[in-house]
């Protein structure tokens, strides 16, 4: 099934760019548990983008997040603040969950096709676990 439209005909092109709003930002929402995870995700689809990351940043909106695609590790290396890691296959499920990744710390899942890249706090505040499914829209 296509989680972005819903059609179960359609399968998740994975090598697709990601479909944007117009100022380049995405919605996720978990559709296993109907919460939101982030209203404002930015994507990081290109090799600058994904090796800029949130590095020189101060922190994280509530509602903000980075969505680094394709990516299967993260460092946290000179980074200001903790986050949370989403790890997602290449149809949106959950892989792994890490809570408030501090700096200087490494985290890896070799089965994950991309990454969110959260406010710390956000995975207990959604309830989102491994093997739950998220959908990816335009922002609002």
């Amino acid at each position: 099934m296509n989680v972005e439209t819903g059609n179960s005909r359609e399968q998740h092109p994975a090598s697709a760019r990601p479909n944007l709003d117009a100022n380049g930002l995405r919605r996720v929402a978990n559709a296993t548990r109907g919460t939101v995870l982030a209203e404002r995700l930015e994507v990081a689809d290109s090799a600058a983008k994904r090796n800029k990351g949130l590095l020189g940043r101060r922190g994280l909106e509530s509602g903000g997040g980075l969505w680094i695609i394709p990516c299967q590790s993260v460092h946290t290396f000179f980074m200001q603040f903790a986050i949370d890691l989403v790890y997602l296959d290449r149809n949106y499920r959950v892989k792994k969950v890490s809570h408030a990744v501090g700096p200087w710390r490494l985290s890896v899942c070799l089965s994950a096709h991309s990454i969110l890249e959260l406010p710390a706090g956000t995975i207990r505040n959604t309830h989102t676990e491994r093997g739950d499914v998220l959908e990816l829209a335009p922002a609002a």
